[in-house]
Parts: structure tokens; sequence; C-alpha cells
């Protein structure tokens, strides 16, 4: 079988600036239904990114063989021939000329909270881009157009591929009924803390629940590391402590790549999960989500170091 991982998700291009303060000191609660806010953003920087693109840079680093499925526009050519550069497989990349590109504008604050605009471009039709018969050895189903996310889980769970669903950013479209038919499909499910709080009153079920659906269940927690849920038992795994915090923007993307290569590998799922939170934590010391460039050394150091892992990148 192929060592393909199909990553299904956005591309897109990020722009990131930093408000030098903190957004709940300017936000009024008692006058949020007449909410008019403007943050003077001094710092601005352009970057690759999208959960796709941003999952196949970190699986690209680890020497995973990651085929992202997604859609570009036509201003989508550096984005193409970044791809190309970095050695990362484009034979599932689909350009559509009649769209822009998708564009995520990305506004943090001093404590890492962020607000963040999108507009889809191309991403509309990312359902178009059909992955039917595409060898691959697992599969990532990240934040894309609802429909594009339920077209790639169709298509991997028809064709028994296992895969991870990450609702991430698309959480907004999903009902009850959309997360039920999706965690009925994938093999494991991924989200921070407060996407599974939400996932959790929405469908009417806790946690651990959840948890017994799936193969497992990895929620991430920040700076309080993530916890994982599998075999009826709960796992917590600190977080990688941090060279410096400097923008959370695609961390949870990069522990998604992190547990993809360890599953592709044969590791187990906590040992996944801690290479994961291994990448997680060397991203954030980066602006932008695609600028990070550790040797498999690097990560390998760490993974033992931190989490007594001791296992080849």
């Amino acid at each position: 079988m192929s060592k393909r991982i199909l990553v299904c998700g956005s591309v897109a291009f990020d722009y990131i600036a930093v408000f030098e303060g903190n957004f709940k000191d300017h936000i009024l609660i008692d006058k949020e239904r007449s909410l008019s806010v403007s943050f003077f953003t001094p710092s601005l920087n352009k970057f690759y990114g999208g959960c796709a693109g941003n999952i196949a840079y970190n699986l690209n680093l680890l020497g995973s063989h990651a085929v992202p499925v997604v859609t570009l526009g036509s201003d989508g050519t550096d984005y193409l021939q970044r791809f190309h550069e970095l050695g990362i497989d484009t034979s599932a990349v689909k350009v559509l000329d009649d769209y822009l590109s998708a564009q995520c504008f990305i506004t943090t604050d001093l404590e890492s909270n962020q607000v963040t605009s999108f507009h889809p471009g191309a991403m509309i039709k990312s359902a178009d881009n059909d992955i039917s018969g595409m060898e691959a050895v697992y599969g990532i189903v990240a934040p894309d157009a609802k429909e594009a996310m339920f077209a790639h889980a169709e298509r991997l769970h028809a064709q028994g591929i296992p895969f991870i669903f990450d609702l991430g950013q698309a959480m907004p479209l999903f009902e009850k009924e959309d997360l039920e038919r999706m965690i009925d499909m994938c093999t494991i499910l991924t989200s921070n803390d407060y996407e599974a709080s939400v996932i959790s009153q929405r469908v009417g079920a806790d946690l651990s629940s959840l948890a017994a659906q799936v193969q497992a269940l990895i929620v991430t927690e920040g700076e309080k590391g993530a916890t994982l849920y599998t075999d009826g038992q709960t796992h917590s795994i600190a977080a990688l402590p941090a060279a410096e915090v400097v923008d959370p923007t695609g961390c949870g993307d990069a522990h998604r790549a992190g547990l993809l290569h360890g599953l592709t590998q044969g590791w187990s799922i906590y040992e996944s999960a801690c290479l994961g939170s291994v990448m997680g934590g060397i991203k954030i010391a980066y602006q932008g989500t695609q600028t990070h460039a550790p040797t498999k050394q690097d990560i390998q150091q760490l993974l033992a170091k931190h989490y007594g892992v001791n296992k080849t990148i």
C-alpha cells in the first residue's frame, strides 16, 4: 500500500496582523449588541497558509508523503510553485482560473487570542476535486467548504482509508446531524478544547461518550497540552515547553501533521499524539504557519527528551 497521506482541506494566503494590546480591554460586554471595534496593528505579514497547506508542509518536514487535496484560484501560481520547490506531491491540486484563492485575515493580540475573517474563493469548489480511486494509507478531512468536507469524507470512507476529522474553523457550519454523520465515518476526531465543548454540546454527549464512537479523540488545550481519549482511557500529554510564544496560528495544523506521521509509521496513538505536541510546540515560536524548519534530528531529540518516546523520525 502507498504511504501517501491525503490531506483534504483549504489552502489560503494568510494575512497576520498583531495588535499590541489585549482584545478583552477593548470589547465591552454590555455593548456587544452594537459592536464597533478597531484595532491598530502596526505589524502585518503575508504567509502561505490554509489548513491543508500547513499540514502538508509539516508532514513534508517529517519526511511523509503528503498529497494536498486542494483547490487554488488564478492567483495560486506562487503556492503551486512553493509545493514544487518543497517536493510536495501536487497531483491532487486543482486550479480554477475564474476564482481567487482563499484568503485569511487574522489579528492576534498579546495573549495569543485571535480574530479571523476568511474569504473562501476557489475553496467553494473543493468538492469537485475528486479523490476517488487515489491510494493512500491515511487521510485527514480538515476545514474546507462544508460540501467538500463531506465529499472527501465519504470518498475516503468508501475506499476504506482511515481518516482524521478536524472540525476547526468550519465549526459554525456543522449542526448536530452533520457532526453525527461525520463522526460515524471518521477514525479519529481532533479538536481544540473550545471546539470539543461545542461538539459535545451540539451532539448531546460528553467527551468520553464521543471517544467511544471513534478509535480516539484528541483535544488540544494550548499551554496545558492535550488530552487523549482512547480505549476507554484518558491520557494527559503535557505541552512542549515553547522556546518563545510568538504566533499560535497553525499550531493545530502542525499537531495534526505529527499525529498523522506517527500513525502512518505504525506508532501507537499515544506516541503519535506526543509527536503532534512536539510539532505544535515548535511552530508557536515562529510568525506564520510555514516558516519553522526543524530538522528530523531536532524533532526526534525533543520527542525523546520531553515525552520519553524514542522513535526514528
